[in-house]
């Protein structure tokens, strides 16, 4: 990661690792106690969190590091593609882009994010991506980190494309609705 990219990821977890922590005392589960270092084109624990295909998503923070609070990955895309149009129920995300172009659709508005542009999508909205140029990097924060590592790990293990019925029922219990198919060019 270039300096460019450490600083804008930086700025963009800063607020929400302030958002995240327990107020007025609360008592929660608590963050990891040591810093550590994820490598480029590295997953947190060495495995890669994927989708089927090329493209990747590393998991660089987990919800296990963080006492549930937040997950972050970095995307990186070789395809012109994203995922259908869904809702996290319980989570809210933010994207940086850190390379390329996306165009984002969230609940009625569309956005084309460029290098070093953040969005911010809310939980309960729908909303979709597309990567519009033929590389392209993201990365992505959940708050509260909800299941998202564990979606991946099962959609990962899965030897076939399953039913709607089934997709429906996998995002059910990550905390997901899919409401609408991807965004075509």
């Amino acid at each position: 990661m270039n300096r460019k990219q450490f600083l804008l990821a930086g700025l963009t977890i800063s607020p929400m690792l302030a958002i995240g922590m327990p107020q007025g005392g609360k008592k929660g589960k608590k963050s990891t106690t040591k810093p550590f270092v994820v490598d480029a084109d590295k997953s947190r624990f060495g495995d890669v969190v994927m989708f089927k295909g090329v493209n990747h998503n590393d998991l660089k923070i987990s919800s296990k590091d963080t006492g549930g609070q937040l997950s972050v990955f970095e995307y990186r895309g070789v395809e012109k593609t994203g995922p259908s149009l869904h809702i996290h129920l319980y989570q809210d995300e933010i994207f940086t882009v850190t390379e390329g172009k996306f165009r984002f659709v969230v609940g009625d508005e569309t956005h084309i994010l460029s290098e070093g542009q953040t969005i911010f999508l809310p939980r309960g909205i729908a909303h979709t991506w597309i990567q519009l140029s033929d590389t392209g990097k993201l990365i992505y924060f959940l708050q509260p980190a909800g299941k998202m590592e564990e979606f991946f790990i099962t959609m990962n293990a899965m030897k076939t494309r399953p039913s709607d019925e089934e997709m429906d029922r996998i995002h059910a219990e990550h905390g997901m609705k899919t409401v609408g198919p991807p965004l075509t060019l």
